[in-house]
């Protein structure tokens, strides 16, 4: 049985935004590694990143919804 690690994602720095069919696709560089769990956490993958690599994919998520709201009808709004 294979051993449950945690995968850490680390941004490095953000590098694109697009959406299409429903799906938003944000680019980056980052850095993957990968650790054991401590043995009272379930393995995951964590995302971390600094408050201002934060603060801009907060933005880059708020520009990408607003194309989508702005392919809806305006009925579906």
């Amino acid at each position: 049985m294979a051993t449950k690690k945690i995968t850490r994602i680390e941004v490095q720095r953000w590098k694109s935004a697009s959406n299409s069919h429903g799906l938003v696709d944000i680019g980056f560089d980052g850095l993957f590694i990968q650790q054991f769990p401590p043995d009272d956490r379930e393995p995951m993958h964590v995302l971390s990143m600094s408050e201002a690599d934060a603060r801009l994919l907060f933005v880059l998520l708020k520009s990408q919804l607003a194309e989508f709201d702005g392919r809806k009808a305006r009925s579906q709004r």
